[in-house]
């Protein structure tokens, strides 16, 4: 499953560490999702999704 976050967070002119506070995680954690390397929990995907103002379905393409 691949990711829009990297480019939603830049969009809205946040960093890693932002995105990281606003949903309770670390910069870290945010940095391993947008490198594909993580796939976040539903919790997390619904906190992310708010963050960055989109849905979760809008958040996360799948791969064939």
């Amino acid at each position: 499953m691949e990711n829009r976050i990297r480019a939603l967070r830049k969009s809205l002119g946040l960093s890693q560490e932002e995105l990281a506070k606003g949903c309770g995680v670390s910069r870290q954690t945010i940095n391993a999702i947008e490198n594909n390397k993580y796939d976040p929990s539903l919790a997390l995907a619904f906190h992310l999704a708010r963050e960055l103002e989109t849905t979760v379905d809008a958040l996360f393409i799948p791969v064939p």
